[in-house]
């Protein structure tokens, strides 16, 4: 049997709709993985900058630590030598 030439050129019309918007689908489901996997990534790269921020207080707070630390002890060993020069009357140790 066949069909009319305007319904058989309608069929064709509908089939190349369809083959196009099977393609639409296809290239959206294709960004939307991608933009999840974007999202996933930035997510772990906030992750590590918070973590890394953490890391670089203590850090800080250590190597201020440690600065003080190390200024007590250049005045003590400067009053030692100075009191073992007074000792040995000799004057300061440099």
């Amino acid at each position: 049997m066949s069909l009319p030439i305007n319904l058989d050129a309608a069929l064709r019309r509908l089939t190349a709709a369809l083959d196009q918007l099977e393609a639409a689908i296809q290239r959206r489901a294709q960004a939307d993985a991608a933009r999840a996997n974007l999202e996933e990534e930035l997510a772990i790269m906030q992750d590590d900058r918070s973590r890394l921020a953490v890391e670089l207080d203590g850090a800080m707070a250590r190597g201020n630590t440690l600065a003080q630390v190390n200024d007590e002890v250049a005045r003590r060993l400067q009053r030692a030598s100075a009191t073992i020069g007074a000792v040995l009357g000799t004057g300061a140790i440099n």
